[in-house]
């Protein structure tokens, strides 16, 4: 794997992205995040697995943090020491992924999970 030198994007670039591309996300302290709800202990565990596969693929790892009914995902590129295009495109695939739902799709064969509180697992944006 070879080292480039990345950009690193600033405050102003990243909050015009952000508003742009992600729009529930937010810069705080170095790191692009996102809360994301869940209804319980098996929404936050589908959560984060998700976005475990997403990074090692990405080989980029973010932050997590993970409670009863939430996640919240915290990006960086550490080695360039800021944000770069590697945390925006990991976020807008975290992002393409944790929401997707399937019964919304025209024609999809999928109908996506019951709205029943004993099915539910995650409370979408």
């Amino acid at each position: 794997m070879s080292r480039q030198t990345e950009k690193t994007y600033s405050e102003a670039e990243i909050a015009e992205k952000l508003v742009a591309e992600l729009p529930h996300w937010y810069f705080e302290k170095g790191w692009i995040r996102r809360k994301y709800k869940t209804s319980g202990w098996k929404g936050t565990l589908m959560v984060i697995n998700t976005v475990g596969h997403l990074a090692e693929a990405a080989w980029h790892h973010p932050d997590l943090t993970a409670s009863y009914a939430f996640v919240i995902v915290k990006l960086t590129t550490h080695s360039a020491k800021g944000i770069t295009d590697k945390d925006f495109e990991l976020a807008k695939k975290i992002e393409q992924v944790v929401q997707w739902q399937p019964g919304e799709e025209q024609g999809s064969p999928f109908e996506g999970t019951p709205s029943d509180p004993r099915f539910k697992y995650m409370k979408y944006d």
